[in-house]
């Protein structure tokens, strides 16, 4: 595995390449890598010939008050499951490399952007769309590959490719769980003994309103406030949001029905805070529903 440093390395490697007309995936990350991490990285071996994964603890997509000092740091160890996995290239800027003195140009998705994790991280996802335009415009990739975990993130970037008319295309892959069900994420390292445990109740309450579903349940505030009840249950957990929306759009709908939709919340276990969702939509076959953790 190459590990590369500068854009213009990087932006070399890449138009290599193409010329020599492979199929490049690309797998953006902040380190700090785990299971889920390593699924998107199988998806891309199998689907191209050459994968490429950036590690980049982007600056601009942390607030005033967020954990960008403390937020996980493990290259040695990142490196060595890259390699394993059969990585081709790792590009590996510093923020001067990325946001060199003087850079001033930043991407928003507007609308998209504002509500969820946008209002409750003001200014996040506009330093997630402008790193994620920067590394598309210098890896050149064909397909990049994120998992649907971070639900909103992965609608932004798929509106900002399509506004943008770029040629990337956007693979959403499965959320990678625990046993117990809680959502694999860097940020489960912050997690004590007992916030661990814990932080199962987010599953259990997304679960909870999956059934709901199966017996019919339509309402949004029906299965919102069975997602907040349970997580109520423990002590440790604090309720951010909990909305149903549109899959589209992002906009809260009243009730679900044939067009996808999510069951999101996000919820404080202890100071660390962690995201989760449920997907909905119609089955082709039957038009029943169908739910997906």
């Amino acid at each position: 595995m190459e590990i590369i440093r500068t854009v213009s390395w990087m932006k070399q490697a890449a138009r290599q390449a193409r010329e020599e007309n492979h199929v490049i995936g690309m797998v953006p990350t902040m380190g700090a890598l785990h299971e889920g991490h390593l699924s998107l990285l199988r998806r891309a071996k199998s689907e191209c010939s050459k994968v490429f994964v950036s590690i980049f603890v982007n600056p601009t997509q942390f607030g005033r008050n967020e954990d960008l000092s403390k937020y996980p740091r493990t290259f040695e160890t990142d490196v060595a499951k890259l390699e394993s996995s059969g990585v081709d290239i790792l590009f590996a800027p510093d923020a001067k490399e990325i946001y060199p003195q003087g850079f001033t140009t930043f991407v928003t998705v507007e609308g998209l952007s504002d509500r969820l994790e946008g209002r409750s991280r003001p200014g996040h996802f506009r330093g997630v769309a402008t790193v994620v335009h920067k590394l598309f415009e210098i890896a050149q990739p064909q397909f990049a590959f994120f998992g649907r975990k971070d639900a909103q993130q992965a609608r932004i970037l798929q509106r900002m490719l399509q506004d943008l008319n770029s040629e990337v295309e956007l693979v959403l892959c499965p959320i990678v769980r625990e046993p117990d069900g809680l959502a694999l994420s860097s940020r489960n390292a912050y997690l004590n003994l007992e916030e661990r445990r814990t932080a199962a109740v987010l599953h259990c309450s997304l679960e909870a309103a999956r059934r709901e579903i199966a017996a019919g349940a339509r309402d949004a505030l029906t299965l919102q406030n069975t997602v907040r009840k349970v997580l109520a249950e423990e002590k440790l957990a604090r309720v951010d949001y909990v909305e149903v929306v549109d899959a589209g759009s992002f906009e809260p709908v009243a009730r679900i029905g044939s067009l996808p939709a999510y069951v999101l919340l996000a919820a404080f276990i202890g100071k660390t805070r962690l995201i989760d969702n449920l997907l909905i939509e119609s089955s082709p076959d039957s038009g029943d529903l169908r739910c997906s953790l």
